[in-house]
């Protein structure tokens, strides 16, 4: 038997079905994405979560003119699978493949290219005011939830939009849940809302009434808002969304699609900014979600799909055939390195408070907060706030950790100049996620966090070569009076056999790590193994390469770099972090500084373009930046041609 979402070849195919096969092809999108979130890795319980949303909104209005911008975009599995991807679905996440977040390049019913938190309102607004400006008229929706009204700029958005009285509808996906489980006070205030429905009805029930009774030059909608305005305080106290400006709807059943259908309907002609506050579960539908402490957040690569059909779906399109997963390797990620050492230093230092925004399992910090919990926060989706906070922490006398993923701790630029970098307050930036960060794509790649943090006065920028040198480096860190940020990649440490056990930790001090007499490969980070495998390869074609651990992008270790200028005929910086402003950025300057001779360094990152998704492993081989086309690289210049300033194109 066919299934219907093989028919669904765009949103206009929804509108002929009958409730019986909408909650039918509810059931089979949900199959759809288990199974291939299972196979590719993905945002499994964020997606399963607004499958009937999803297909309410798109048989509400048209979004191939009309605008609908999902806030971080990472539940859009089933939006993809109703507006012409299903063929592709398979190769979600993918090199090459479809992307885990809205992509204007694979469809029009895409807006943003989005991948953080907060910004959907904000962004809708924009679109919306930009459409009056240019005489366009058309509707705009944004859905927040997964705990981005935690954000702060969500509410900078709402605040505007209320103000200016447009026509935007945001629509709330309340679950309860961002990652973990949804934190603060505005959690509170929501679950008094779920369980205070009386408002709504008593206003419902206010209109009725008031429609009846001849009223003699009096509006009847200026009536029904001055008496549901009474009986809000009366019942149940303010509600925020209102204070803001906003017509407020709901709650209503998230997984009633009818329900659903209905109150988008009715919220259609209203030209005021409204609220819609929707109810669902994140991980709708998935065996165990909710006993998981994530409600099945994301799906890991080989595990098992729960099916629900009793009809099996088909196996996916011989041409998206994917690859099955590989084994494990045996080593520990840099997360869970991290995670152990955060939790041995807190144990030798009660200074030592660890601080996350909303991503304590993705910083590894979950397992810290079961081991030390008085001197553990979540703040919620609130990077700002989480560095500002680390710094009112620090000026008490306290030694925090801010474990942010390098591409979202962008969002706090403002708070690390300000608050951290200007007041020299010791807080320590562990930043997960530096360089290729794989198959989320350029949303999450860290490869700016070199460069927008070494423009900072007082700021140490280092990254460790393994899981021995990130504690010494942390150890290290939290002694200083000083901010330090520290980077490593999503990946596993070197495994142990290979570690180096190098010298002590000193600012802007690098450690020789390999001695060559061809030429030096001076390498950042977590691209320190990678140039030791490229200096044996190079050693197969009879070239002898030095190899140097940097540690350091600020300071820069100027005495080893004049020396290696000096005494050998190049220089090959390697790092996983665009060009414009990054190690090797660093590097340059600090030859100029210190009188070597320049000509002699070439540079080998990442381009100056956006890097698409797909495996870190993929990813770093087209760019140039495994062992091979390091050595590629070197053999280049120990030939004497200079190697690319950058990967393969």
């Amino acid at each position: 038997m066919p299934r219907l979402l093989d028919t669904i070849q765009s949103p206009a195919d929804l509108k002929p079905l009958t409730a019986d096969q909408l909650r039918q092809l509810a059931h089979e999108i949900r199959d759809e994405v288990e199974l291939v979130t299972h196979r590719t890795g993905g945002h499994l319980g964020s997606a399963l979560g607004v499958v009937e949303l999803t297909l309410a909104l798109h048989r509400t209005w048209n979004f191939a003119d009309d605008r609908l911008v999902w806030d971080v975009s990472h539940q859009v599995y089933p939006h993809k699978l109703i507006t012409g991807r299903r063929d592709r679905f398979s190769t979600l996440r993918q090199y090459g493949g479809l992307s885990g977040f809205t992509c204007p390049e694979e469809s029009p019913y895409d807006v943003y290219k989005f991948g953080h938190a907060g910004t959907a309102v904000s962004t809708a607004l924009g679109i919306l005011a930009g459409d009056q400006h240019a005489g366009r008229t058309r509707k705009v929706v944004a859905v927040v939830g997964d705990g981005s009204m935690t954000s702060g700029v969500a509410y900078e958005g709402l605040n505007n939009a209320g103000w200016l009285r447009k026509n935007l509808l945001v629509v709330l996906n309340d679950n309860r849940w961002s990652i973990s489980q949804t934190v603060g006070a505005l959690s509170r205030y929501l679950d008094r809302i779920r369980s205070a429905p009386a408002y709504r009805e008593a206003k419902s029930e206010i209109r009725s009434l008031l429609e009846r009774l001849p009223l003699f030059g009096v509006p009847v909608e200026k009536a029904i808002e001055t008496a549901a305005h009474a009986v809000k305080h009366t019942i149940r106290g303010v509600n925020l969304f209102e204070e803001l400006g906003f017509e407020y709807f709901g709650p209503v059943d998230g997984h009633d699609l009818p329900a659903v259908e209905q109150a988008l309907q009715s919220v259609r002609s209203i030209t005021r900014p409204v609220l819609l506050h929707v109810l669902t579960e994140k991980g709708h539908g998935h065996q165990g979600a909710e006993t998981d402490h994530q409600r099945a957040h994301a799906a890991k690569v080989g595990s098992a799909p729960t099916l629900r059909l009793a009809t099996p779906s088909p196996a996916p399109a011989e041409s998206c055939k994917i690859d099955p997963p590989q084994p494990p390797r045996p080593s520990k990620t840099w997360t869970q390195v991290f995670a152990e050492c955060a939790i041995e230093l807190a144990r030798k230092d009660r200074r030592v408070i660890a601080v996350n925004a909303a991503m304590p399992d993705g910083t590894g910090l979950s397992k810290y907060e079961k081991e030390v919990p008085e001197r553990y926060y979540d703040v919620g989706i609130c990077e700002q706030h989480a560095v500002a906070f680390c710094s009112g922490l620090a000026l008490a006398g306290n030694r925090p950790i801010a474990a942010i993923y390098s591409t979202f701790l962008q969002r706090a630029f403002d708070q690390i100049m300000h608050e951290v970098c200007l007041n020299r307050h010791p807080v320590l930036f562990c930043l997960d996620r530096g360089g290729i960060a794989g198959d989320d794509g350029p949303t999450h790649h860290g490869v700016f966090d070199i460069a927008y943090l070494r423009c900072f006065p007082g700021m140490v920028v280092a990254a460790p070569k393994d899981g021995h040198e990130l504690f010494r480096m942390m150890e290290w860190a939290l002694q200083q009076d000083s901010p330090v940020a520290i980077r490593y990649p999503r990946a596993n440490v070197p495994d142990g056999e290979t570690v180096i056990f190098g010298k002590p930790i000193r600012a802007g001090e690098a450690e020789t790590v390999r001695e060559g007499r061809h030429g030096a490969i001076l390498a950042y980070g977590a691209m320190v193994y990678p140039a030791l495998d490229a200096a044996r390869q190079c050693a197969d074609q009879g070239v002898e390469l030095t190899v140097v651990n940097a540690r350091f992008a600020k300071p820069v270790d100027e005495e080893m770099v004049g020396r290696l200028t000096a005494d050998l005929p190049f220089v090959l910086t390697v790092e996983d972090h665009v060009l414009e402003a990054g190690f090797g950025s660093a590097v340059l300057e600090a030859a100029q500084r210190c009188g070597a001779d320049a000509r002699r360094i070439a540079r080998l990152g990442i381009p100056d373009r956006f890097i698409e998704h797909g495996t870190r492993q993929k990813l770093m081989e087209v760019l140039g930046l495994d062992a091979a086309g390091i050595a590629r690289s070197a053999l280049r210049m120990a030939q004497g041609t200079r190697a690319p300033g950058a990967g393969a194109p």
